[in-house]
Formats: C-alpha cells, structure tokens, sequence
C-alpha cells in the first residue's frame, strides 16, 4: 500500500503542475541519479534538494528553453508533507530501480502528453485566420482540458498583451518625458543621473518615445502580482480565478502604480470591486476589464473596419507569444531522449 501512496502523492504533484512540469522533472531527475548514478540518498534531503535544480535546469533547457524562475521556498515546497516527502520518494525509488526507470517513464510520458495537449492551442492560432478565430473558442480549449487549467492565467496573459500590444502599434502611441524648466539647475547639478537614468540632459529636456506595454515574464507559484506594465504609467493584473480578500490585499500592496488596470472573468468584476472597496484599495484601480470586452475588442481588431490594419498583426503576436510561453516537445530530440535512457520500451502498464 506505500506504493500506492507514494504514486498518488507523484500524481498529485503533476497533476497540480503547469504544463512545464517543472517539480515532476526534478523528481525524475533525481530518481534518474539514484538509479543510474548512485550519487544520492533518497531518505536524506540534504543530498538532492538543492543540486536536483541543476538537474532539473538541464532538462528544462534541453526541451523548454527555461527554467523555472518561482522563490526557492516555492520550489523546494516539492519536498513538503503534502507533496512527495523524502520517505515517499524513496519508496518511489526502489520501484524505479526495480522496473528499471518505470517511475521517470511515467513522468516524462505525462510531460509529454501536457505538451501534446498545449499544442492544440497553438495549432488553433495557426490554423485560423482573421475571418474565423474566435477568442471564445480558442480559450475554451484550454478550461476544456484538466491538464491546462493551472495554465489558463499565462493563456489569459498572452491574450491581454497581444490584443493591447497590437493597438499601441496601430495607435502609433507616443509618451513623451519633459523637465520642469523651472528645474534645469537640479538638472545641470545631476547631469550624469539624468543622462545614465532618464537619457535627459542640459541640451535634450524633452524625450519622446513609443507607447508600449511589457510582459513580466515569470510564471508565479501564486495567481498574484504584477503581470504586465506600460511605459505610460499603469500597471495590469490578470485575473481569472475565485478574488479573495487575501490575493485582493496583495495585488493593491504589491503594485506600487496608482494606476493598476485589472482584467478577470466577468463574474468576478462586481466581486473585486467589492473586496477592493472593503480595504480601501478601489482608487487605485484605473479600470477593470472584463472577458466580455476582450471579446468585443477582438472582434473589432479581427473582423471591424479596420481590421486590415489590426487582425493580421494581433493574431502574429499571438501566434509568437503561445509558441514562446509553451514550447512544444515533440521533435525527434524528445523521442531521442527517451530512447537514449530506454524509456520507450517500457510499459505504465507495469507500474
């Protein structure tokens, strides 16, 4: 029966992973050292929490082009009570050593599997023009497959930036920076400051540059913080989860931009408004857009009058950002690592 718990547990931690898998890696790759390489004491921390993240990385790296960027708290939260404890993955260990890798088959399969799965999305960008892509079918892909649901705010994320980044540029937004004239002798006297910091100086007081929003660019361990910013002064938050009045608190106090620009589903508008208006939090919120608008606003880029010079450029950077955020493992590479380590012999039949 401890073998039965120890898979549940395993299960339990892909199972509430994003499609990158990154913590079911790192188990595999440890068990790969226990069985191949002999260098690692299963019952004993100390020997794996900290260097199984190279391992890891090197994986990551091979097939992602990534690794993971979560708080190291958050990453050795893997070793925790409730996820796969060091008495747990030792068990799963002499199963894999006794079926020769069975275990990191298992995990490397459903790596696979999660990809094949987020592929699906991407071939529906690739496969759809400006005439037929609709943003409701295309999210519906993801909340319709378990496997991508704990993926579904980075998807939400691309949507919002692709839709955004594309106006600007149709827009052709321009932010301009200026000094105060009553202030050039502050400026003359931080002349290196002004120049290294703000590209300003005594002879240039005014800059002028283009409106452009910025990705964070980190998968977070929790729905929270920032996800993207604007170089004209606000800051967006996805949200596409249950609000509480915890992640509420935390999205006002983490975001230092008085201007903060919320988008989430449209049930929960009413909702956030209400949480942030307990704490006090609502004047900094410049807005709150809801799923309805992201459709609307996408049927107009794609399809309204001035489609031609909208559609085609958001669906591109759709198109790059899903590619970017989830790469596909499905090259003669993957097949050759599974190979390599005699993988593809084995059957989950026998686990």
């Amino acid at each position: 029966m401890r073998i039965v718990e120890a898979k549940a547990a395993l299960d339990k931690v892909i199972d509430k992973a994003r499609v990158h898998l990154y913590k079911p890696i790192q188990l595999a790759e440890i068990l790969y050292r226990d069985r191949v390489k002999k260098d690692v004491n299963l019952s004993d921390l100390t020997t794996y929490r900290t260097i199984s993240k190279k391992w890891r990385d090197v994986i990551c790296l091979q097939f992602l082009g990534r690794t993971s960027t979560s708080s190291a708290r958050y990453q050795d939260d893997l070793f925790n009570d409730n996820a796969v404890p060091p008495a747990l993955l030792a068990i799963l260990g002499e199963e894999n050593k006794r079926k020769n890798g069975i275990v990191e088959a298992y995990i490397y399969r459903k790596f696979a599997q999660r990809h094949a799965q987020m592929a699906v999305g991407l071939n529906y960008c690739l496969t759809h023009s400006c005439a037929d892509f609709q943003l409701q079918a295309f999210l519906a892909q993801f909340w319709r497959e378990p496997g991508l649901r704990r993926s579904i705010d980075k998807v939400y994320e691309v949507v919002v930036y692709a839709l955004f980044s594309a106006l600007l540029e149709a827009l052709e937004l321009s932010v301009e920076i200026s000094v105060n004239p009553a202030k050039m002798d502050i400026l003359s006297d931080f002349e290196d400051f002004a120049r290294e910091i703000i590209q300003l100086s005594p002879d240039r007081t005014c800059l002028r540059m283009k409106g452009k929003i910025n990705r964070q660019g980190i998968t977070n361990a929790a729905d929270r913080g920032l996800d993207m910013w604007a170089n004209f002064g606000i800051a967006i938050q996805i949200k596409h989860l249950s609000l509480t009045q915890e992640l509420a608190e935390n999205i006002a106090t983490t975001i230092s931009s008085d201007r903060i620009v919320i988008v989430c589903k449209d049930a929960e508008r009413q909702l956030i408004l209400s949480l942030l208006n307990q704490i006090g939090w609502q004047a900094k919120i410049q807005s709150i857009i809801t799923e309805d608008d992201l459709m609307l606003w996408y049927e107009k880029a794609m399809r309204g009058k001035y489609a031609t010079l909208i559609g085609q450029h958001l669906l591109n950077v759709l198109q790059e950002e899903i590619a970017t955020e989830f790469p596909v493992t499905h090259g003669d590479d993957f097949a050759d690592f599974m190979a390599g380590r005699g993988y593809s012999t084995l059957q989950d039949s026998l686990w």
